[in-house]
């Protein structure tokens, strides 16, 4: 009797093993995105994100500029791709009527303080850029140095417009 209750057990466990499997398979091919969707088929969100990243081909960054009522004048950022053995050393904003520049040290200063201009949170999850706002729809452009333990340095800009 023992016996077959612990095959009985072990195969129910084995069958409701291979209907989760099942599921998730066809879960993540009804989420997966086709080939051939159509660009009119991105979330609108998306599509300003997709148009605010900029790349050389070792650096990608992606500027994201939607709004944010509780920051106030902010853009945030992500590195999604930099050169292998650099770091981010320098970040800045330049126009015609200001330029500011902060150090990945003043950065991460920022992230603690709330001070404006560039800043990193201190886990990194977060970067970005406060601004006042009399530079508020003000054009120019960012941007980011990325420097490696010989000094050797690569830059990305951005041509942006603050919202």
């Amino acid at each position: 009797m023992k016996k077959l209750t612990t095959l009985s057990i072990s195969a129910a466990l084995a069958a409701l093993l291979l209907l989760s499997a099942c599921g998730a398979n066809g879960e993540q091919g009804a989420t997966a995105p086709s080939p051939s969707s159509s660009p009119s088929a991105t979330n609108p969100a998306q599509q300003e994100t997709n148009d605010n990243q900029q790349t050389d081909g070792e650096i990608l960054i992606l500027i994201d500029q939607s709004p944010k009522p509780s920051e106030g004048n902010s853009f945030d950022f992500t590195v999604k791709k930099r050169p292998e053995g650099y770091i981010l050393s320098e970040m800045q904003w330049k126009s015609d009527k200001h330029e500011i520049g902060n150090t990945l040290e003043e950065a991460i200063a920022n992230g603690g303080s709330g001070e404006d201009g560039f800043y990193i949170s201190g886990n990194g999850q977060f970067m970005g850029f406060i601004y006042p706002s009399d530079l508020k729809g003000e054009q120019g452009k960012v941007s980011f140095t990325f420097s490696d333990d010989q000094g050797q340095k690569m830059s990305w800009e951005k041509e942006i417009t603050l919202k």
